[in-house]
C-alpha cells in the first residue's frame, strides 16, 4: 500500500465517512460551543456523552452536520474502548431491548421528567437561581464534601416504589433473569434498563449537575456525561448491610424513598484516590448518616463509606452514579490528588514541611559560617 492510500485509509472510519487526519479532541472545552443531542439516535454509549465530547471537538469540526460528527466521535469511542467492553455494551443493548419490548410501565408519568410533581419546592427554587447561595439555603454539611437536602415529594417516592414492585413481579413472572444494581447489592433493579434511562440523564443533567459543578469541580463535577441508575432494597429477604467501598462513579445521589425501616446507617471514611483506598481513617473523617425518606445525600463517588445494616423493616433507596468520561481520561495522566484526595493532602502537606524544614536548616548553617 502506497502512503497516500494509507493516509487515505486512515482518515477514514467503519463507514466510509473521511474524517481529519489527526483524531484527537483538543485537551479543553469549548464552553461557547452548543452541542448536539444525540438522545433520538441508537447508540452503544449513552447520547450524554457524545454531547458532553463534542465541546472538545477540534474547531473546525464543530460546526460539521451531526452524522459527521458522531461518527468521529464513535470512531474515537470505539478505538479507546477495550475489545471485551465493546462486546459487552452489545450484548446489554440486546438484552435492555428484551426488556424495553415486554415490559408494561405502571407509571408512565414517571418515565418523562416533571419536575414540578417530582421535586419540593425549596429544591426546584435553589436549582432555578442557580448559584451556590441558593443551593446551600436547602442544605445541610454535616461532613466536609457530604451534602443533605430535602428533594423528592411522598408521592415520587411511593409513585418510584411501585413501579419498582411492578418491575419485579414482571420478573418473576416471565422468569427473567435480571443484572443485579452493582458488584455489591444482590436486590434491586436497574432502572436505566427498565426505560428509565432519559429521565435520568435529564435528573442528572438538569438538577444534579448545577451542584457538582459549584461543590465537586475537582472531581469532573463540570464535565459529568453518563449515569447509572438503581434502586436497592434491605430489609428481611432483601440485601442487610453494604461493606466498606467507594463507587464507580464521579458524584453520586443517593436518596431514601421509603418504606418503614430500623438501621442501615450511612458511614463515611474520608476521600481517597485508588493509591490511598484502603488507608487508615483520620477521626476527622468518621460521620455517620440516618436516612430520611425524600431526603438526598450527594458526595464524591470517591468517598468511602458503606451501609449499616437494617434490623427490620424495608428501606428502598434511588441511587444515581454520575460519571465524567473527561475526567476519567484526565486521570491518568495525573499522580497528584491532593485538591480531593485526603491521603494525597497529607503527603503533600508533610513535603512542604520536610522542605522548609530542610530550607531553615540550611540557612541556620550558612549563618553559621558567616557568623564565624
Amino acid at each position: 500500500m502506497s502512503t497516500d492510500d494509507a493516509t487515505e485509509k486512515a482518515r477514514e472510519n467503519g463507514n466510509g465517512v473521511e474524517l481529519p487526519s489527526t483524531q484527537r479532541l483538543i485537551p479543553f472545552e469549548n464552553k461557547e460551543h452548543n452541542p448536539e443531542s444525540y438522545e433520538d439516535m441508537q447508540l452503544d454509549y449513552s447520547p450524554l456523552l457524545f454531547s458532553s465530547l463534542e465541546r472538545y471537538l477540534p474547531p473546525n469540526m464543530l460546526n460539521l452536520p451531526r452524522d459527521r460528527k458522531f461518527h468521529f466521535l464513535s470512531d474515537i469511542l470505539t478505538r479507546y474502548s477495550p475489545q471485551g467492553e465493546h462486546t459487552r455494551v452489545q450484548k446489554h443493548r440486546k438484552y435492555r431491548q428484551q426488556i424495553l419490548s415486554n415490559y408494561e410501565p405502571r407509571h408512565k408519568e414517571l418515565y418523562t421528567m416533571n419536575a414540578a410533581n417530582f421535586f419540593v419546592p425549596s429544591f426546584l427554587k435553589a436549582i432555578s437561581e442557580n448559584s451556590e447561595e441558593s443551593f446551600r439555603s436547602i442544605m445541610l454539611e454535616p461532613t466536609p464534601g457530604v451534602y443533605t437536602f430535602e428533594m423528592f415529594q411522598p408521592k415520587f417516592c411511593e409513585m418510584l416504589m411501585a413501579e419498582v414492585e411492578s418491575m419485579e413481579r414482571w420478573v418473576h413472572d416471565q422468569r427473567f433473569h435480571i443484572i443485579c444494581p452493582n458488584t455489591m447489592n444482590k436486590y434491586g433493579v436497574v432502572l436505566d434498563d427498565f426505560g428509565l434511562e432519559t429521565m435520568l440523564n435529564k435528573l442528572m443533567d438538569g438538577y444534579i449537575c448545577p451542584m457538582s459543578r459549584v461543590f465537586f469541580p475537582e472531581v469532573g463535577g463540570l464535565t459529568l456525561d453518563s449515569h447509572h441508575g438503581f434502586v436497592v432494597e434491605y430489609g428481611v429477604n432483601r440485601d442487610i448491610e453494604l461493606g466498606f467501598h467507594v463507587d464507580d462513579s464521579e458524584v453520586t445521589l443517593n436518596v431514601c424513598l421509603g418504606e418503614q425501616f430500623y438501621g442501615g446507617d450511612l458511614f463515611f471514611r474520608g476521600v481517597r484516590c485508588d493509591k490511598h483506598v484502603n488507608t487508615e481513617t483520620q477521626s476527622e473523617e468518621v460521620f455517620d448518616y440516618a436516612h430520611i425518606p425524600g431526603r438526598a445525600v450527594l458526595h464524591r463517588g470517591r468517598h468511602r463509606h458503606g451501609a449499616r445494616a437494617t434490623i427490620s423493616g424495608h428501606r428502598v433507596n434511588l441511587v444515581i452514579w454520575c460519571r465524567s468520561s473527561v475526567f476519567r481520561e484526565l486521570k491518568k495522566h495525573q499522580n497528584d490528588f491532593s485538591s480531593w484526595c485526603g491521603d494525597c493532602r497529607r503527603e503533600k502537606k508533610e513535603r512542604q514541611h520536610l522542605s522548609v524544614a530542610a530550607t531553615k536548616m540550611e540557612l541556620l548553617k550558612r549563618d553559621g559560617i558567616s557568623a564565624s
